[in-house]
């Protein structure tokens, strides 16, 4: 059976909160486990925040904004965008140096410390995913997975959905080519996103408004030693960058 326990009780994180021990502190674990973090914490102990207030918008980030949106925000969406793939002022869909495709480049100012601040995504989210694996395996004396957290849009569907930005200690992909249905058609493109799955179970209890920003997957045979990166569709196969 497979149980999605909230993690509460959380404070706010500031920068240079040790995550491991507050949530090893808030949740028993047990072998197994997938512990499933929202960036937004992440971001906040590492000190990926930003204050709007001293940033000086360039043209580019003037025109992006349009007359509704923030051009200091958007300054900041072009600083951490490897480029720029769609625009419709002030929406932007960016690239970003990790390589994932999202709304302003992951830079959000919801769940910010304070106002006129914004949210930045990790500067590697595998490498902050392996660190709190350490940290709370260190504490805990279980063998975890980890999974940071951010929500996407999808092209051609409506809502956001939770996926895996990093991740340690599990397989994220599940490659059934190869294998054979149940009436032996073999299948040749199937490749499960395991990780994404088990961050989008995750936000049934986390989410933006209801300040749970941690939630433990229980009950899944997942352990491996890959990497969110793998989650990223290669140029060569992309149908629509």
């Amino acid at each position: 059976m497979i149980s999605i326990i909230p993690v509460e009780g959380l404070p706010e994180i500031a920068e240079g909160d040790d995550l491991a021990a507050m949530i090893a502190a808030a949740v028993t674990l047990e072998d197994g486990d997938v512990v499933c973090v929202a960036h937004k914490v992440v971001s906040k102990a590492e000190g990926r925040v930003a204050q709007l207030d001293g940033v000086v918008p360039s043209e580019r980030a003037h025109e992006l904004a349009g007359h509704d949106g923030d051009p200091r925000r958007l300054e900041l969406v072009l600083r951490e965008a490897a480029r720029i793939l769609r625009a419709r002022p002030p929406l932007v869909i960016a690239e970003t140096r990790h390589g994932f495709v999202c709304a302003s480049a992951g830079v959000d100012a919801s769940n910010a410390p304070e106002a006129d601040m914004v949210v930045l995504l990790p500067e590697d989210p595998d490498a902050s995913a392996a660190l709190l694996r350490a940290g709370l395996e260190e504490r805990t004396g279980k063998s975890l997975g980890v999974v940071v957290t951010d929500t996407f849009g999808r092209a051609w569907r409506f809502g956001i959905v939770n996926v895996a930005i990093g991740a340690a200690g599990i397989d994220v992909l599940r490659d059934l080519r190869g294998e054979h249905d149940p009436v032996g058609y073999e299948l040749h493109s199937t490749v499960i996103a395991v990780a994404d799955e088990i961050a989008a179970a995750a936000e049934l209890v986390m989410g933006k408004t209801e300040r749970v920003p941690v939630a433990v997957v229980r009950g899944l045979d997942v352990a491996g030693e890959s990497t969110a990166r793998e989650l990223i569709m290669p140029p060569d196969l992309d149908l629509f960058r």
